[in-house]
């Protein structure tokens, strides 16, 4: 029973969090109400709210599996492997919309860049995510290297520049029109370029025991 709860909430999740990408894709962020998105969802803006604590979650909702999994590597990586390299690993992955092949999913992922670009509030918790993940990676280091605050501060920022740059990147790109299937090795290839500069500062820090 549980199961089955618990996957009834996931469907509504599901189905609010698309229609809210409907609507937002079609007018912009900015300007539809989250009691519109309620109201096309045939549910309460109450229930929206339950699912959703801020309407920047609508858009954001499944960022938190990526902080989780991003941690999960670097925690768990192998013997002999450098944060730089579990990292490396990481990033190059493609993930979400973006490691499909189906032209209506590239569609898709232009709509949502496109409404991102355009809304100051979404950039903002944006960059909010991006520190939030900075400072989860850097007490993740310094637990790990008992070190001070500041060198894993500044290994985490790093690596997560790198992170950013790619966001960047493939934002740019999408919203410039590319739909090409190569887009992904294309942004893998500048994941390497950008890695091999850390590699002279960061390719032995932390290699696991």
């Amino acid at each position: 029973m549980t199961g089955l709860r618990e996957r009834k909430k996931e469907q509504t999740r599901q189905h609010i969090a698309e229609t809210a990408r409907r609507l937002f894709a079609d007018r912009g962020f900015d300007r539809v109400r989250v009691a519109e998105v309620a109201i096309a969802a045939d549910v309460s803006e109450q229930t929206v709210f339950n699912y959703f604590p801020t309407k920047e979650d609508l858009v954001y909702w499944r960022l938190g599996s990526f902080e989780e999994e991003l941690l999960a590597t670097i925690r768990d990586r192998d013997a002999g492997e450098s944060v730089l390299a579990a990292f490396g690993r990481f990033v190059r992955a493609p993930r979400g919309m973006l490691a499909s092949h189906d032209d209506e999913t590239r569609e898709r992922l232009a709509g949502v860049a496109r409404m991102i670009a355009e809304s100051p509030a979404l950039l903002a918790r944006e960059q909010q995510i991006f520190a939030r993940y900075t400072d989860a990676l850097a007490a993740l280091l310094a637990d790990e290297q008992g070190e001070g605050d500041v060198e894993p501060w500044v290994v985490a920022n790093a690596l997560m520049g790198v992170h950013r740059a790619l966001v960047r990147y493939t934002r740019r790109r999408v919203l410039a029109g590319d739909r090409q299937r190569s887009l992904a090795r294309e942004i893998s290839a500048e994941a390497d370029r950008a890695l091999r500069r850390l590699e002279g500062g960061l390719g032995t820090y932390g290699v696991r025991a």
